[in-house]
C-alpha cells in the first residue's frame, strides 16, 4: 500500500530542503504506513509507531522495527503522516515535539483530502512553521523543537482529551465513533437476543461498547472475547467491558489474514466496510465468512451492516440459515446460524 502523502513526507530530504539524518542518529516516524521509500542517503536508526494491525504487521514483514505507541525521547528527527482524523494528528504532533531532542527537527506532511491545509494553520497559530513545500498533491512542514514547541505540544493535547462517552466508556481521539456510540452499533445493543450464553465473541469490537452489552445482558456467560485491529482502541476496551461472570479475553488481530483459534457460541460484530480508504464490501463479507469460521456448529451470528452493502449472498453461503431482522434508516440487522 502507498500513498501520495509518504512520498510528500520525504520530499523536503530528496530536494536538501533538509540535511538527510547520518548513521548514529534516530528518527521516530508517527502514523508510518507501508510502502513508504527512504531517500538514499537516509542514515538515521527508524522506529516506526503504528497501531493498526494490518499495517504494523506489514510493516514489521518489511524488516522495519515497529510498535504499537510510541516510546522513547531525545530522537533527533520525528516525521508524522497526516491522516484524516484532526484530533489523531494533533496528538500525534504532540507526541512527535515531546519525544524529540532540543533542536530536533519535525516533519509534517499530509494529502489535500487529510486536512493538511488547516492543520498547518493550526500550528501556524501555535509555533512558527520552519518552512513548507507542496508537492504530490499534499503539503510537507518541518518545525523545531524548543520551548515554544513544547508550550504548543501541551495546547494540542489540552484540546485532545480522553473522552468518556455516556459516562461509562473512555475513548481517545482517532478510534472509530469516539465521541459518541454510532447508531449502527446502538441498533445492534437493541436487537441482541434475551439468550445469550456460552462462549461470546465481538468482531471488530472498537472500544467495547457492544461487548459491554453483552456483558451486561448475558445471564449464562462462560467466555467473552473481543478482537480488533486498532491497539489503542483495545487497550481502552480494557477498562470499559467488565462482567463478573467471566475474566473478559482482548486480542490485538487482523481478522482477514490471521484466524480464530478458539470457537464460539455466538459472534457479534459490526464490521467495517473500508480497507484503509477506500470503500470496499469485500471486507465484509471475508469477516462474515471468519464468523462463521469461529462458530460451533449451531452457532449464532448476530451482525449490523449499512443497507446498501451486498451481504446476503454470503451470508446464505456461509450459513446453513440468515434472516434479516431489521431495517431501520440506513441499517439492517442480520442473523444467522451455522
Amino acid at each position: 500500500m502507498s500513498r501520495d502523502a509518504l512520498k510528500t513526507l520525504f520530499y523536503p530530504f530528496e530536494a536538501e530542503a533538509l540535511s538527510l539524518p547520518g548513521k548514529g542518529t534516530r528518527a521516530l516516524f508517527l502514523g508510518a504506513e507501508p510502502g513508504f521509500r527512504l531517500p538514499e542517503g537516509f542514515g538515521a536508526e527508524l522506529t516506526l509507531v503504528q497501531g493498526f494491525r494490518p499495517h504494523f504487521v506489514s510493516l514489521q514483514s518489511a524488516g522495519h522495527h515497529v510498535v504499537q505507541r510510541a516510546e522513547g525521547e531525545g530522537y533527533d528527527l520525528a516525521l508524522v503522516l497526516a491522516g484524516r482524523h484532526r484530533g489523531l494528528n494533533e496528538l500525534r504532533i504532540a507526541d512527535a515535539i515531546e519525544r524529540t531532542g532540543e533542536g530536533g527537527t519535525i516533519v509534517i506532511a499530509g494529502g489535500k483530502e487529510d486536512g493538511i491545509a488547516s492543520l498547518r494553520k493550526r500550528l501556524g497559530g501555535l509555533i512558527e512553521i520552519v518552512d513548507h513545500l507542496p508537492k504530490y498533491h499534499g503539503t510537507v512542514l518541518w518545525l523545531r523543537r524548543d520551548e515554544v514547541a513544547l508550550a504548543a505540544a501541551a495546547a494540542l493535547r489540552a484540546d485532545n482529551p480522553e473522552t468518556l462517552v455516556e459516562d461509562r466508556f473512555r475513548t481517545a481521539p482517532g478510534m472509530f465513533s469516539f465521541d459518541r456510540v454510532d447508531t449502527g452499533s446502538r441498533l445492534l445493543v437493541e436487537h441482541l437476543p434475551d439468550d445469550i450464553k456460552g462462549k461470546v465473541a465481538d468482531f471488530c469490537s472498537g472500544w467495547g461498547y457492544v461487548a459491554a452489552e453483552v456483558a451486561a445482558r448475558a445471564k449464562e456467560l462462560k467466555a467473552l472475547e473481543l478482537f480488533e485491529a486498532d491497539f489503542d482502541a483495545l487497550e481502552a476496551s480494557r477498562s470499559n467491558v467488565r462482567t463478573a461472570l467471566v475474566e473478559p479475553r482482548f486480542h490485538w488481530q487482523d481478522l482477514l489474514k490471521e484466524p480464530v483459534e478458539r470457537r464460539f457460541d455466538m459472534v457479534v460484530m459490526n464490521p467495517p466496510f473500508h480497507q484503509d480508504r477506500e470503500g470496499d464490501p469485500e471486507v465484509g463479507q471475508r469477516l462474515i465468512r471468519a464468523a462463521s469460521a469461529a462458530l460451533k456448529p449451531g452457532g449464532r451470528l448476530l451482525m449490523v451492516a449499512n443497507r446498501h452493502l451486498p451481504y446476503q449472498p454470503v451470508l446464505a453461503a456461509s450459513f446453513s440459515w440468515h434472516q434479516e431482522l431489521a431495517l431501520d434508516g440506513g441499517f439492517r440487522i442480520w442473523a444467522a446460524r451455522r
